[in-house]
């Protein structure tokens, strides 16, 4: 590969311009894409039109060193509307196939830590126009559901667009305006402004039933097509009538297949059959076939109500429906009850009690109850009398009360639920009676509360429940309202068992054990408390430090508690790379230990470690001492870096400066890698530094032998005494046309600079601030763009200035290829561009002046105009063809008053020719200045051909 390395260009007095080069940073929004129009005129907001469907593309420029981080973000659309994550931090915001719910407004957020954040939007707009539709109703008689002869009828034309969308109405061929017939009124409803246009035939008349056209357009913007409807308007149009062919409701097992059938009855035209569920969504193994909705193997969850919907946009939508209800049987539940009339909750001979089952069936109408004694079947008596509770109390439940029990009576008594229909498996229920059917107790076992553990155990809160039957326990928080650890408020376990696994912190407590009335007595509940305490070792701050520090200076590392369980730490530990500095008991009046190296030497680099241990285990602190240099920040700011000497190679000019460099030892060089983006082989060049390289240094080293129009990746690498430092890595893009462009909406004025041997200064402002008091009649309302808060650059002609004074401002070096001894016989092309706004009967005039380096000649005229030229602004453009680096400079001279105040805006110098200038109109009374362009004569087929640039 051929050298791409030039010497550096090292400043060491360059720290006084520390403000210069470490600059807050600073944003431009710019538009690629399928725009279909931006309007940046006439508007306080710039807002970007694009069609649905096509691809939004933003890029934000920004300027700004250390170099700016990039976020996009968005308002005023769609609360769920989310761009593309690889989109939200890179320049370019891309947006393929944008839907209508993408507009809004888009904010380009750029900040590097230095001042405020730099933060600009663009509004974007989405264009669309749906088809549109026709709806159709008559005043009266809609029940009879035909359109008779002398009724009056309303044709709605609705369509979704962006922009409001123009209505026009065809009857066949004939065009309908209002007056064009006394029979048709044409009109918008008072309520729905610019949304839709009403068509109103008035006591119908033969040659009203025929074919209607709505037509919608939204102008052709963004070459979006009108969009039409046609509406066939008979003797015969009625609104729609349907009938359900299936019963009301429909009761049906688990697993079978249900045909929903729904069929017209009437309508015209042709009304078209949808189903909709009371579930939000139709299941998804649903076929639906015309009118017919065929739901396969349906279960419970699927039950609900099922709607047939017909319309035919005429009068209102028919819906008729129908309830599908699948039969089940689930949770089978008992209690006892012992008798109520006795304060006692243990069963006794010579007592009553009552034995309670419950299931919940659907439907509940289908529900049947049996009992069984020992497996025989039982029935209602005297004794024992069989009754089922009010639906409304109780749903689902069944009562055997054994009045005054016996000896006899003790056995196992079953309940037998089942639905009247069959095909669902029956629930039994087995409930024992005997001498051993005791209420239930609730215990904590010895040493189980409280219950010590260490975050991350699988831990077992444990309640001995003792009675027959034994009842379901259910576990909550006792101490707070908070939820279980599988997020319910309230847990179930059949054997009296808590199991929590991966217990945490947070989970300290006391949990209350409770009997439940299910499966066991219908008695005051037992309750038991458990207490857990959760240990946890100590959490500590810094979790992980970097320290950067050269060699001879101190380094202090603080070890910071901020929790623990037990609060009370026992000891602490430094160590380095594994080996122990220092250990020791930890001051219980100081939560935090300290461990300071007084003189760092090579030995001292590595990572150090801060153990701080308590019985639950140990919280760590690292430090990662290290020698390593900061990364430098390549400076993206550097006004033409690129420049061509020869046809086929190109060169660049590398800036950067070095973030913290007094943090470690001396920077001595940098290691400068590249290679060409594709390709795996690194080309590397040590570059020597001399001196100290100060806090905002700028530091210059030219590429050269780039290969057009290839891309390089560069690494750049300080080198310390401790050796290689933190790397940075930038691309270098060839781009045959380079631009400059300058808007003047931040302080610094893109470089530029008031000349100090004028008569007076431009002035940067905005419309929004500038007082016009003593100005009226002159100036922009607003920047190019037509924002009063967008800056511009103006002359202010109030006293004391006088006509004839001169204001001048110029522009930094642009390079051009390098001066070759053989001479340049092509020189590069420029087009200049700029903004001008001369407003006022005392408008003087607007200079632009092209100054080449190492030219002794005087500073070459290129563009000249004078006098009022309206209250706009306008555009100017200029080639010009310099042979080594140049300037330009705009000059403003006062005219006869003060009415004469002239602006200018948005800046710009592209590579080439100017291919589209400004037209030029002329009177008789314009002032016509005739210049020669850039100062460059260049032989023809004529003797000598003179290039002569005519403005106005």
């Amino acid at each position: 590969m051929p050298s791409v390395f030039s010497n550096v260009q090292y400043f060491p007095n360059l720290s006084e311009k520390l403000q210069f080069n470490s600059a807050p940073p600073t944003v431009r929004i710019i538009h690629s894409g399928h725009a279909c129009n931006v309007e940046e005129e006439r508007h306080t907001e710039r807002v970007y039109t694009i069609r649905e469907g096509e691809t939004l593309e933003l890029t934000c420029l920004v300027t700004g060193h250390p170099r700016p981080q990039i976020r996009w973000t968005k308002t005023a659309g769609s609360v769920s509307d989310r761009f593309q994550d690889s989109s939200v931090f890179n320049e370019t915001l891309h947006i393929a196939k944008i839907q209508r719910t993408q507009g809004g407004r888009y904010y380009c957020k750029a900040e590097n830590g230095l001042g405020s954040p730099a933060i600009k939007s663009i509004r974007v707009d989405v264009y669309y126009l749906d088809d549109p539709v026709v709806t159709v109703h008559q005043s009266i008689g809609e029940a009879k559901e035909q359109f008779y002869y002398e009724r009056t009828v309303f044709l709605r034309c609705v369509a979704n667009s962006n922009p409001p969308v123009r209505y026009s109405w065809h009857r066949g061929r004939e065009v309908l305006t209002q007056g064009s017939d006394k029979g048709v009124e044409i009109y918008e409803p008072f309520f729905t402004q610019g949304e839709t246009k009403i068509l109103k035939l008035k006591n119908l008349r033969p040659q009203d039933y025929a074919n209607y056209s709505c037509i919608a357009s939204v102008r052709n913007v963004c070459g979006i097509p009108d969009r039409s409807v046609i509406f066939r308007l008979t003797n015969k149009t009625a609104s729609p009538s349907i009938k359900l062919l299936v019963e009301d409701p429909i009761v049906v097992n688990p697993g079978q297949t249900v045909s929903l059938v729904c069929i017209t009855t009437g309508g015209e035209p042709p009304p078209m059959l949808t189903w909709v569920s009371s579930n939000d969504s139709l299941p998804q193994r649903s076929v639906m076939k015309g009118g017919t909705l065929t739901l396969p193997a349906i279960t419970s969850d699927e039950a609900g109500v099922y709607s047939c919907v017909a319309s035919n946009n005429v009068g209102n939508p028919a819906k008729k429906s129908t309830t599908i209800v699948v039969r089940a049987l689930k949770k089978g539940r008992f209690w006892i009850t012992p008798d109520p009339y006795h304060n006692d909750d243990h069963i006794q001979i010579g007592r009553e009690v009552k034995i309670s089952c419950q299931v919940e069936a659907t439907p509940p109408e289908e529900l049947t109850f049996s009992w069984l004694k020992n497996g025989r079947a039982l029935r209602s008596s005297e004794r024992m009398v069989i009754t089922q509770t009010d639906p409304d109390i109780s749903p689902g439940t069944t009562n055997l009360d054994i009045i005054d029990l016996k000896f006899t009576d003790f056995g196992t008594y079953t309940c037998v639920a089942a639905l009247k229909g069959g095909g669902i498996p029956e629930i039994s229920i087995d409930v024992n009676i005997s001498s051993t059917t005791v209420p239930p107790n609730l215990t904590v076992p010895r040493g189980k509360s409280p219950l010590v553990a260490r975050e991350g155990d699988t831990v077992e809160l444990e309640c001995l429940v003792s009675g027959k039957p034994k009842p379901i326990i259910l576990w909550s928080r006792a101490d707070k309202e908070a939820p279980m650890p599988d997020g319910s408020m309230q847990m179930e376990s059949y054997d009296g068992v808590l199991r929590i696994v991966n217990v945490s912190r947070e989970m300290t407590g006391s949990y209350r054990c409770q009997t439940s009335q299910y499966n066991g007595f219908n008695v005051k509940p037992r309750e038991a408390i458990v207490e857990l305490i959760v240990q946890y070792p100590p959490t500590v701050e810094p979790v992980f430090m970097e320290m950067r520090q050269g060699l001879g200076r101190p380094v202090v590392m603080t070890c910071r508690v901020l929790r623990a369980h037990p609060s009370r730490v026992l000891r602490f530990e430094w160590l380095l790379s594994n080996r122990l500095l220092h250990a020791g008991a930890f001051d219980a009046q100081r939560d935090e230990t300290e461990y300071t190296i007084r003189s760092l030497n090579r030995d001292g680099w590595g990572e150090y470690t801060c153990n701080v241990i308590n019985e639950a285990g140990a919280g760590k602190c690292t430090f990662q001492v290290t020698g390593k240099a900061y990364p430098p920040e390549f400076y993206y700011d550097t006004y033409n870096p690129l420049w061509q000497n020869r046809p086929r190679v190109y060169g660049f000019k590398l800036q950067w400066t070095q973030m913290n460099p007094n943090a470690v030892d001396r920077i001595v060089a940098y290691r400068l890698g590249i290679r060409q983006m594709g390709l795996q082989r690194w080309w590397e060049q040590e570059i020597p530094v001399d001196g100290t390289i100060n806090k905002g240094e700028l530091m210059t080293h030219n590429l050269t032998e780039l290969i057009k129009p290839e891309s390089y990746e560069v690494r750049l690498t300080p080198i310390t005494r401790f050796g290689e430092g933190d790397s940075a890595i930038r691309i270098v893009t060839y781009s045959g046309k380079r631009e400059f462009h300058c808007s003047f909406e931040e302080e610094p004025i893109c470089m530029f600079t008031q000349d100090k041997n004028d008569d007076f200064d431009w002035t940067r402002h905005s419309a929004a601030t500038r007082d016009t008091k003593y100005t009226p009649n002159t100036g922009p309302s607003g920047d190019r763009s037509g924002s009063r808060q967008g800056f511009y650059m103006y002359i202010e002609t109030s006293r004391p200035r006088k006509e004839g004074d001169q204001a001048r401002l110029i522009s930094p070096f642009f390079n051009v290829a390098p001066k070759n001894p053989y001479g340049i016989t092509n020189p590069p092309a420029y087009c200049f561009g700029f903004f001008y706004h001369m407003y006022g009967k005392h408008i003087g005039t607007l200079n632009a002046f092209l100054k080449q380096k190492g030219q002794t000649a005087s500073e070459g005229l290129v563009w000249s105009l004078s006098g009022n030229q309206g209250d706009r602004w306008k555009q100017a453009k200029v080639s010009i063809h310099p042979t080594s680096s140049f300037q330009v400079v705009l000059q403003g001279i006062r005219g006869p008053g003060i009415e004469g105040d002239i602006a200018i805006d948005d800046i710009t110098l592209e590579e080439g020719e100017c291919r589209d200038p400004p037209p030029n109109k002329y009177s008789s009374l314009d002032l016509i200045h005739v210049i020669y362009s850039g100062g460059i004569i260049s032989k023809s087929r004529s003797d000598l051909d003179i290039s002569l640039t005519c403005h106005k």
